[in-house]
């Protein structure tokens, strides 16, 4: 099991929950040990334009640090899919986020949308031929499902539920699926937990989703399997609930 990290993901690019300082810092320490790090490069414009357009890439450019960790985030979701492919698991311990990112527009702490970016790459170089995404994120992914509307080769999931019973049997039920796919990419946030935002999840349902997905990526996807992170605000659980859902992942 890989994590994808690099030491510019401390720096304070914005203000915003996302962006604040120990956020970065309290995931390390709870991985730290226990999981081999290794370093992505950036992004290249080529790989970003595969999901946005040229102006929304220009109006990120003019915050110039925004830009810069923007483009290692997306370079650290791309690295973390190519891990995958070669048949170990990995996750991108990147920010800022990205799902909600469209390919013109973007909100909600996200500038690029580091997964679709990373599943785009793997498509236009034929390294796959579709794939799934599971987005656990409090909430929705509308950057995500606007890029993929309609798209034959991926299919993008957001489970509900009003409760935690029933949330879990929704992600479960998500996950029933006989198509193959070539790969399964998670969008990876831990906002919804019992003290953070949401409020509803527990510490071990972060490890129950890691074995639900490495269990499809065996049925479905020989194997292939990575994540990203999204949100996740509480710092004082924010690691123990990446690192249970990474053990749950790596098997």
């Amino acid at each position: 099991m890989k994590v994808i990290f690099h030491k510019r993901f401390y720096e304070v690019y914005t203000h915003d929950p996302a962006a604040v300082p120990g956020r970065m810092e309290a995931i390390v320490k709870a991985l730290e040990g226990e999981f081999e790090f290794t370093e992505p490069g950036a992004a290249s414009d080529r790989d970003i334009e595969r999901v946005h357009g040229r102006e929304h890439v220009r109006s990120v450019k003019g915050d110039g640090l925004v830009y810069e960790i923007g483009c290692l985030a997306a370079g650290g979701a791309i690295k973390a899919s190519e891990v995958a492919c070669q048949g170990e698991p990995a996750f991108g311990l990147i920010r800022p986020p990205g799902h909600h990112a469209s390919p013109h527009s973007c909100w909600g702490f996200c500038y690029f949308n580091n997964v679709a970016i990373a599943i785009k790459k793997l498509l236009s170089a034929d390294k796959i031929k579709n794939a799934f995404i599971l987005d656990f994120d409090l909430h929705f992914g509308d950057g995500t499902a606007n890029t993929f509307e309609g798209s034959p080769e991926v299919t993008y999931v957001h489970p509900g539920g009003s409760d935690r019973e029933s949330y879990l049997r929704d992600l479960q039920k998500s996950l029933l699926k006989e198509k193959p796919y070539d790969i399964i990419a998670v969008s990876a946030g831990f906002d919804r937990h019992e003290d953070d935002w949401g409020g509803m999840l527990k510490t071990e349902d972060y490890f129950s989703f890691g074995e639900w997905v490495r269990q499809f990526s065996i049925d479905h996807c020989q194997g292939r399997r990575f994540g990203v992170l999204e949100g996740g605000y509480n710092h004082s659980v924010l690691g123990r609930n990446v690192k249970r859902f990474l053990q749950g992942l790596s098997g």
